[in-house]
């Protein structure tokens, strides 16, 4: 995309530290806003938001140490509270200046409000979601299903969303409902249809667990078969408990 824009954008909204070290291992691994910074094209600008001011803060300095030149912007709290200064610092396009951004999604449970992503989708942007459909909705379905309990609410963006599971014939699979539901409301915000079976599946590699979806959503088909040739180089294992 990089002679078809004139700017593009990488959102990061949960950014973490940068450097991640897997537990009970000597290993450690970069963090996905430095990946981003460090690929071969890299983007014109960097949004990156992180909630915890430690992790913020070790972020920083990292990319001043590694990328200096880089445009990046930081944003210190949590993306649902931080969504409108987040959606000003994308440059807005205009008929002789067009902006493509990309905004990557991966909190560890379904915290992510519906609301904050439809105000960043006023900008054309694609979205890559780690949805942690397994790890959190899954485990927790009784407590959700308590209509005090506001968590899918927020996140789907539809309070009545127990009135569609709730008639559904056994045997019942939540995690699938709540991935085809988000889809359903990406579609309404001008997004492409996501089926339930081309959002990339991640396991645990103890147990070989489902954990995550990978969901991928876009206005335009061709991201879709980039997509494809991505998930060609992939593995649906992921080793958990990653820290700084």
């Amino acid at each position: 995309m990089k002679n078809r824009w004139d700017s593009r954008v990488y959102i990061d909204l949960y950014a973490g530290p940068g450097l991640l070290k897997i537990r009970d291992t000597k290993k450690f691994i970069w963090g996905s806003p430095i990946i981003a910074l460090g690929t071969k094209d890299p983007f014109d600008k960097y949004i990156f938001c992180e909630n915890d001011v430690e992790a913020l803060n070790a972020l920083k300095k990292r990319v001043a140490s590694h990328f200096p030149c880089a445009d990046v912007e930081f944003v210190q709290g949590s993306c649902d509270k931080q969504v409108d200064r987040i959606s000003r610092l994308i440059p807005k396009a205009t008929k002789t200046h067009r902006v493509l951004s990309f905004c990557f999604v991966d909190p560890f449970d379904l915290s992510l409000q519906f609301s904050t992503v439809r105000k960043i989708a006023e900008h054309f942007v694609d979205f890559l979601f780690l949805l942690a459909l397994h790890m959190d909705a899954n485990r927790n379905l009784s407590v959700y299903l308590d209509k005090k309990n506001k968590k899918i609410d927020h996140f789907l963006g539809i309070p009545e969303w127990r009135e569609r599971w709730e008639p559904l014939p056994e045997p019942k699979n939540f995690p699938r409902f709540l991935a085809e539901m988000y889809a359903e409301q990406m579609q309404t915000l001008g997004y492409l249809p996501v089926a339930f079976d081309k959002m990339k599946q991640v396991r645990s590699d103890v147990k070989n667990l489902p954990l995550y979806h990978l969901a991928l959503f876009s206005r335009h088909a061709l991201a879709f078969e980039y997509w494809e040739e991505v998930l060609k180089y992939s593995t649906p294992q992921l080793r958990l408990d990653l820290r700084d």
